[in-house]
């Protein structure tokens, strides 16, 4: 009885931490650079070292218009990480282990976990992934390799800006309830996040008629107990909407 106390008392402080998440937690996402695509780490305007965060991401792919998999590289070009498929592609993905991240009672972060800074206010490992679509798949998006946080299409992408999105967060490939996603993290940062029903669906409206980022975030179990309270997952969608001919 007392271990089954214990465990809701755990869930119920995760779920409550879930629904205080803070908004402006960073993310990595795909964008245009000079006519290239470029893997962007940041928040909002910030746009943030990717180059010396590269030996961070664990794993990138590309896929075709009936998601199957197509080679992939990202290689540092001067501040900048480009990615660049091997061959016809729809969609490109990149996976980030951040590492364990503590908030010392100063308010100062520390790359570390509690057996580093044991009276921290907050310890989480922090994850990270993105899926951008560049094309039109032929075929629904599944539940991709290594993507434990992921947000999927349930209809095709609008081509206006004000438009809804329907989506359901997957979560270990698992339709997921109460994940906090907002609409934009690039140029609406700190719009306060919908959640997700209890088949993991959530209605967005298009920000953008041109870059667009939605964002899932959700606070998991620990992996390392002893070293974080949970474990941060951030996944974001990104995709271009075409602006009007000249």
């Amino acid at each position: 009885m007392k271990k089954r106390m214990r465990i809701a008392l755990a869930l119920a402080t995760l779920a409550g931490f879930a629904a205080t998440m803070p908004a402006d937690a960073h993310g990595i996402w795909f964008a245009q650079r000079a006519k290239q695509t470029a893997l962007i780490y940041g928040v909002g305007a910030d746009d943030l070292d990717m180059v010396k965060r590269l030996p961070l991401i664990k794993a990138t792919s590309a896929y075709d218009a009936s998601w199957q998999p197509v080679e992939a590289t990202l290689r540092a070009a001067g501040p900048i990480v480009l990615a660049e498929a091997k061959g016809p592609a729809v969609a490109l993905t990149a996976i980030m282990d951040n590492g364990n991240w503590t908030k010392a009672p100063d308010g100062k972060w520390h790359n570390a976990g509690r057996d580093k800074v044991p009276d921290a206010v907050r310890a989480e490992h922090t994850y990270k992934y993105a899926v951008h679509l560049t094309g039109q798949p032929t075929k629904p998006m599944p539940a991709l390799p290594g993507h434990t946080l992921q947000l999927v299409p349930l209809e095709a992408i609008p081509t206006e800006m004000g438009k809804p999105l329907k989506l359901r967060v997957l979560f270990q490939g698992k339709p997921q309830a109460g994940v906090s996603v907002q609409r934009d993290l690039v140029t609406d940062p700190d719009q306060e996040p919908q959640k997700t029903d209890a088949d993991g669906v959530v209605t967005v409206t298009i920000r953008n008629q041109g870059l667009n980022v939605i964002a899932a975030t959700y606070a998991a179990s620990p992996a390392e107990p002893k070293l974080v309270d949970h474990d941060e997952h951030l996944a974001t969608l990104s995709f271009v909407l075409p602006h009007a001919e000249e």
